[in-house]
């Protein structure tokens, strides 16, 4: 190996520990990698951030631009409405939820129609007295498989479609994708709806009132003249205990005490860490006479900030109804890697942090200090209008049942014509597909489907960043040859030289690969070596890339694989070790059924 070899690589492997550690987000990573290339040399200065004007990306800001216009516009729920099914059982029911999910997943952002889909999976297994968890994996599994079905429905396939356009001088077209992916995505869902979704475990309980997400960490003050007063700790657990709630720590003077002793008393004034589930805080606090601690705290400060931001408005005639949501934390959310406190959320928008859910983890922080996760669940309080608010602007979904918006006709006539325009422009190659949905995106900001000062909200700009970041790193692995080295060693050294057991290993590599790592980076990394592999064999490299976009969409085995397997992962109640009992089968579903019909499809 070269100088520059051992550099590239040390490199890769470094950034793949790295996306593994989980502690950066991927976009750093991905950005630290590109100037880890720029130090060493491997990648010019002057070309650094060339994969910024990469057409993947361009399109990938597209289409989350249009998403969100579907999504605004009531097109999904209208269609979620007509499309499933609310009287049937479980297995006609997560059929249908999960088909819906693959053909939104096709032409939208799979996370987004994971979200608008996510509420009504959990209101349709209450009503039919099935754990939630039941039907958000199959749902979150079957937005996955839809995405590989088009060249718009998930980034590793515009990255795929532009190394194709490197190696042959023409990328894949907007249906190249479809009957490979329609075949492994119709096995997978076939497999989810008649067996597979059997193998979810059920750790969610679901109910007529909503669904289980497990116990909340929260803080409850003790007041004068609170029943609690006096009482020894092992009373207070006592008479929590039927409730199903329990007593995680003591904080007295802004203090936690280390040893809460079980015949310690409770004075007034302190405040009690609570693990406790929905249902059982509630029995307790009023059998206690406790207050939940962020309902009651003084805000002097964010009173003022919050008549100063209200004023000139007509005040109400009545005082504000409050409600209790539960929210749950989407993937690339602002509020991930913050705490309450950071938010400002009371000062701000006059909501209240209560509780956060979080599945497989004791938490020992203070609730308000506590550093919010992709995939908790937070139960909030306050004014309905000040709650939708804060889920627009922190990238949360509400999960307790929902009144679905009103459709306006008229937006979604306009919002789908915009999306099918723009899909067919790109199809019929009358422009090139970033160019379609660039303009897709200017039609509804003129028509106002997504306004202009919403436009950069709507795009998730960690995936922007990493996409950008990690094309030129890719492409330094082609021109030092590591790409070809990679591929002669898996040629020689594991394939033996049989070209359709190397089709199988990239398959099976890059699949594996993406239950850990993000599914963009992936390709980003395997392209290359599929283009070398097919070099090194003297065959066509439309099947090498083809088995890439393939396994980059199939990670199914963790919950850290794809931002949809870590969505679900509060609300249905999983833990780490829960995917991979319906992944597993479907991961070698899909591996039995895409090499036959990549071969059939794409010859070598």
């Amino acid at each position: 190996m070269s100088a520059e070899q051992i550099a590239i690589s040390g490199i890769l492997v470094a950034t793949m520990l790295m996306f593994l550690w989980g502690r950066w987000r991927h976009d750093m990573v991905a950005l630290g990698a590109l100037l880890a290339c720029v130090l060493a040399g491997l990648v010019p200065a002057a070309e650094a951030f060339s994969g910024f004007g990469h057409p993947a990306v361009i399109t990938v800001a597209a289409v989350l631009v249009l998403s969100r216009a579907l999504q605004t516009s009531g097109a999904v729920d209208a269609l979620a409405q007509r499309v499933l099914p609310q009287r049937a059982g479980p297995g006609l029911t997560i059929a249908a939820l999960t088909l819906l999910a693959a053909v939104l997943s096709a032409f939208m952002n799979n996370v987004g129609a994971l979200a608008l889909l996510m509420p009504v999976a959990i209101q349709l297994a209450a009503k039919q007295e099935v754990p939630a968890g039941r039907l958000l994996m199959p749902l979150a599994f079957g937005s996955i498989l839809g995405g590989m079905t088009t060249l718009i429905g998930t980034p590793p396939n515009l990255i795929v479609a532009g190394f194709r356009a490197e190696a042959k001088g023409e990328g894949f077209a907007m249906f190249d994708f479809t009957p490979v992916g329609l075949a492994v995505a119709g096995a997978g869902i076939a497999f989810i709806a008649l067996l597979g979704w059997r193998l979810v475990p059920a750790r969610a309980r679901a109910d007529a009132e909503g669904f289980d997400v497990g116990a909340y960490l929260t803080e409850a003050r003790v007041p004068e003249g609170a029943k609690a007063v006096g009482m020894r700790l092992r009373e207070v657990e006592a008479a929590m205990e039927e409730a199903g709630a329990q007593v995680v720590g003591i904080i007295r003077d802004e203090r936690r005490l280390r040893l809460a002793r079980p015949w310690q008393k409770v004075r007034a004034g302190d405040i009690l860490m609570l693990e406790a589930e929905p249902e059982g805080l509630a029995s307790s606090l009023s059998a206690l006479g406790l207050a939940l601690e962020e309902a009651v705290r003084p805000d002097p400060e964010g009173q003022a900030e919050r008549q100063t931001r209200r004023e000139g408005a007509e005040a109400p005639e009545g005082a504000e109804e409050v409600v209790l949501l539960e929210y749950a934390v989407l993937p690339g959310s602002p509020l991930a890697g913050r705490s309450a406190s950071d938010l400002r959320l009371r000062s701000r928008l006059g909501v209240n942090l209560l509780g956060v859910s979080r599945r497989g983890r004791v938490e020992t922080a203070r609730l308000r200090s506590m550093v919010l996760r992709e995939g908790d669940v937070l139960l909030m309080q306050g004014p309905a209008e000040s709650l939708a608010e804060f889920a627009a602007e922190s990238g949360c979904v509400p999960l307790a049942p929902r009144e679905l918006r009103l459709p306006d006709r008229r937006q979604i006539a306009l919002a789908s014509a915009i999306m099918l325009g723009a899909i067919a422009a790109a199809a019929f190659g009358l422009v090139p597909a970033a160019v379609a949905f660039a303009a897709g995106v200017l039609a509804a900001m003129a028509t106002r489907l997504v306004p202009p000062r919403s436009v950069y909200g709507a795009v998730d700009w960690t995936v922007v960043v990493l996409l950008g970041a990690l094309i030129p790193v890719a492409g330094a692995m082609e021109s030092t040859g590591t790409a070809d080295l990679a591929a002669r060693t898996l040629l020689e050294g594991v394939a033996g030289g049989e070209a359709v057991l190397a089709l199988g290993l990239i398959l099976l590599v890059t699949m594996t690969i993406s239950d850990f790592v993000n599914n963009a980076a992936t390709a980003a990394v395997m392209c290359p070596i599929a283009v070398g592999t097919a070099a090194g064999l003297g065959a066509n490299p439309d099947p090498f890339l083809m088995a890439v976009a393939v396994g980059a969409s199939c990670a199914f085995l963790t919950p850290i694989g794809h931002q949809n397997n870590t969505l679900i992962l509060g609300p249905g109640g999983f833990r780490f070790g829960d995917y991979w009992r319906l992944g597993l089968p479907l991961e070698l579903i899909v591996l039995v059924v895409a090499v036959p019909v990549i071969l059939l499809v794409w010859p070598l």
